[in-house]
């Protein structure tokens, strides 16, 4: 959605990018929130989640050595210390936000997977899911950004609407609200879906996985310019750019010939969550 060409350098050539520090950030502070819930409610404070950043920070650096590049060159650890300060800052803002001494999460950082009629398998990574004793369902997300402007929302409503479709295959009701929580610039989003929200949400997954298909069987993966260009980490290889993008891995069919078997489905895969383009710091 962001960019077919963008997909094609990370899905199909896998290209190596180098970790940033904004996404590692977002990691270490999902990682402090979904721990803080192990605690009896009543020691849920911030200095016992802030006190938790040193060690979930020893714990990534172990599961991904590579991240230890991020401050290669901040002999003093100037550099590190305030980004760990910047950190304990966004997990601080959080307590503003909720209270999870009055929190009881039924799921943390939970895998879903399930499968539409058309065979696309849709998966994802959710934060949080409460669900009241009553028995409806809040799907919670947390950002470590700041909040869209108004006329942005639509975009990242549609990961929650995604998650909420999924759940709604799995649980079998629809999840009474979505809720974003921005610690970036301390504003929290919430929605409560309607069954008509998951119709379309379906509808536009087939149209994209379409895209994606037609795009994979032709090779025609084409740039989109945004403004999120100057963060990209593959500028040397896209034509925006004056790049050549590697030669395509993948057997390319006539355009005409994959024009026949649009709106066909096979069992097909389609990934969404804490990692690819449906969720991000």
């Amino acid at each position: 959605m962001q960019c077919p060409l963008l997909y094609r350098f990370r899905v199909i050539d896998r290209l190596p990018e180098k970790p940033s520090e904004a996404a590692t950030r977002g990691t270490l502070v999902h990682a402090v929130l979904e721990r803080l819930f192990d605690a009896p409610a009543a020691e849920r404070t911030a200095p016992r989640a802030k006190a938790l950043i040193p060690g979930q920070w020893d714990r990534l650096l172990e599961s991904k050595p590579e991240l230890t590049g991020l401050f290669a060159g901040d002999p003093e650890g100037e550099r590190l210390a305030g980004w760990l300060g910047e950190a304990e800052r966004l997990v601080e803002r959080w307590f503003s936000l909720e209270d999870p001494t009055r929190l009881e999460p039924a799921e943390r950082e939970m895998f879903v997977e399930t499968e539409l009629d058309s065979g696309l398998r849709l998966r994802g990574v959710i934060d949080r899911v409460d669900v009241a004793p009553t028995g409806e369902v809040r799907i919670v997300d947390y950002k470590t950004g700041k909040a869209p402007r108004p006329e942005y929302a639509e975009g990242a409503l549609f990961q929650m609407k995604f998650y909420a479709l999924v759940i709604t295959r799995l649980k079998k009701v629809v999840p009474r609200r979505l809720q974003l929580v921005y610690l970036g610039s301390g504003d929290v989003l919430t929605y409560d879906p309607v069954p008509a929200d998951l119709e379309r949400v379906e509808r536009k997954l087939l149209t994209l996985w379409d895209a994606i298909r037609q795009a994979t069987e032709t090779g025609e993966w084409r740039p989109r310019p945004t403004k999120l260009c100057g963060w990209c980490d593959h500028q040397a290889v896209c034509p925006e750019f004056g790049g050549t993008p590697p030669v395509y891995p993948l057997p390319v069919r006539p355009m005409e010939s994959v024009e026949g078997v649009q709106g066909r489905m096979g069992p097909v895969r389609a990934e969404a969550g804490p990692t690819v383009a449906l969720e991000g710091p």
